[in-house]
């Protein structure tokens, strides 16, 4: 089985506060979503609410190009989105879960311009949680 590098990128949205109304604020459907207190498989409530949007999962060795098309639908947005985190108890992070093996071509996960200029707007932080394989 050949080894091959990937990689996923999403915005969320992380607190106390309804997903529903980020939807409608934005204008946005979420690709996950759920409200604290309400269940998870196992049956036990959820501690917070989480609202994900700009999945990204088409690999591109430059990890760059995947934030950048994660956050497009959001670019237009950046007023709605600091209403939203100054109005609620919320975190907005950006994250990028690079996945790749060792002596494979790795990927460059620089942040641009772009990306950095939005999350430093909506104060949103990138969250860079790598993987490793042999």
């Amino acid at each position: 089985m050949p080894k091959e590098n990937k990689c996923r990128t999403y915005f969320a949205i992380v607190g106390d506060f309804d997903p529903d109304m980020v939807s409608k604020r934005l204008g946005i459907d979420p690709y996950c979503a759920w409200k604290k207190d309400d269940l998870r498989k196992d049956g036990k409530p959820y501690g917070f609410s989480r609202w994900e949007c700009g999945f990204c999962n088409e690999y591109d060795p430059m990890v760059t190009n995947m934030m950048e098309k994660t956050i497009e639908p959001l670019l237009g947005k950046t007023k709605e989105l600091n209403a939203i985190r100054e109005e609620n108890e919320v975190r907005f992070y950006l994250g990028v879960v690079p996945e790749f093996y060792i002596n494979t071509v790795t990927p460059c996960v620089s942040p641009s311009l772009k990306v950095i200029d939005f999350a430093h707007e909506t104060r949103t932080e990138i969250d860079i949680d790598p993987y490793v394989y042999r």
